[in-house]
């Protein structure tokens, strides 16, 4: 009796009617995706550092993740190494390490005080990452105006991971976050939430790529003063950083709705909702 599967030869794997052998994978196809699965590391360090209430420690892998995740596609796009495969693992990534983690971190902080509640907002801040992760996945393949480039519509993930631990950070400078409070970080953590599967359209700064030469030697040191701090009052910082960031979000949309007016685009103009995508955009999608 014939065999139910046909042999294979080893010099052309497991498809008998591929010819030659396989071509070499390029080192600089990998080094992006080590850089995103060392992101996903450090969101499992943080989740592991909350179960030994080392909630320091986990704040700080959280950061790190975050660091790295807006290295991975740069280094992606600079070594032409982009592909189909290293965005659906950025996608996973950052459900993990930015829709899991933190709130994990803030329930095993505070939040398991006050139980099913604060596990509820545990799992909304996780579901509202996830779909802002697949939206945003979705309108990667949508032609946009080119003023749009410079915009997130909802409040990305990372940022909304770093913003959401808030609270943590005050508790960390000495402002007490007594358990008492958890329905207050309840509610906190769903309008994050809920900023992030919204339509307001928020900064991103991707066509901040020149600057004038008479400003490069003030941002310079800028830049390291901001580290120094950074590192001297690590919590000061993020917890300047965080409401910096929430209190420039109404001048975002401003900003927006501007541009879309001077553009001829009155379509475009967002208001402050939380939308739902379309029938044909609920589906699993390619990513470019």
């Amino acid at each position: 009796m014939a065999s139910l599967f046909p042999p294979v030869d080893p010099e052309q794997g497991l498809n008998p009617n591929r010819k030659g052998k396989r071509r070499p994978i390029p080192l600089r196809m990998i080094i992006p995706n080590m850089v995103t699965l060392l992101s996903l590391c450090a969101g499992l360090t943080a989740i592991r550092m909350t179960f030994e209430e080392r909630y320091e420690i986990a704040i700080y892998a959280i950061f790190a993740a975050a660091i790295l995740d807006s290295l991975d596609g740069r280094i992606a796009r600079y070594l032409r190494s982009t592909s189909k495969f290293g965005a659906e693992l950025d996608s996973l990534s950052d459900f993990l390490s930015f829709g899991c983690a933190p709130p994990i971190l803030l329930y095993g902080w505070n939040l398991h005080s006050i139980k099913s509640f604060g596990w509820l907002a545990v799992i909304v801040f996780a579901i509202a990452g996830a779909l802002r992760l697949a939206r945003f996945n979705v309108m990667l393949n949508e032609e946009k105006p080119s003023w749009q480039a410079n915009f997130f519509v909802g409040m990305p993930i990372p940022a909304g991971a770093l913003v959401v631990l808030l609270p943590i950070y005050l508790d960390q400078i000495g402002i007490t976050v007594p358990p008492q409070l958890a329905p207050l970080v309840v509610v906190y953590v769903i309008v994050i939430a809920a900023l992030m599967v919204s339509r307001v359209p928020t900064f991103s700064g991707k066509k901040l790529g020149r600057i004038r030469r008479e400003y490069v030697l003030p941002l310079m040191l800028a830049v390291v003063l901001f580290f120094a701090l950074l590192a001297s009052f690590p919590f000061e910082m993020l917890a300047a950083i965080s409401v910096a960031y929430l209190a420039y979000i109404p001048f975002g949309w401003r900003a927006w709705n501007r541009l879309a007016r001077a553009h001829g685009d009155l379509g475009q103009e967002l208001s402050l909702d939380v939308t739902v995508p379309d029938e044909d955009e609920t589906g699993p999608a390619d990513k470019s």
